[in-house]
């Protein structure tokens, strides 16, 4: 296992720190891990808009929708 250092921590955090690891029933080393690990430990994709929109809406059921046919482009436009 890795270990790090960090300096310069407030007093004041330390201190809240300390009260919510003794909250838990736990060291204050072990309060940090948890911490990190659930900041550090959050996948991108649960924040992707797009699944959390099908998520909501896939039981409600699909729609089949006519698409009309594709047609060719027009022409652009001329600046002569």
């Amino acid at each position: 296992m890795a270990s790090i250092t960090i300096r310069n921590l407030d007093e004041e955090v330390k201190t809240r720190l300390r009260v919510r690891a003794a909250k838990h029933h736990r060291s204050m080393e072990a309060e940090v891990r948890l911490i990190l690990r659930d900041a550090v430990g959050r996948k991108g994709s649960a924040r992707n808009l797009a699944r959390k929109i099908r998520s909501r809406i896939a039981p409600l059921g699909g729609v089949d929708l006519e698409l009309p046919p594709r047609e060719p482009g027009r022409e652009p436009p001329s600046f002569d």
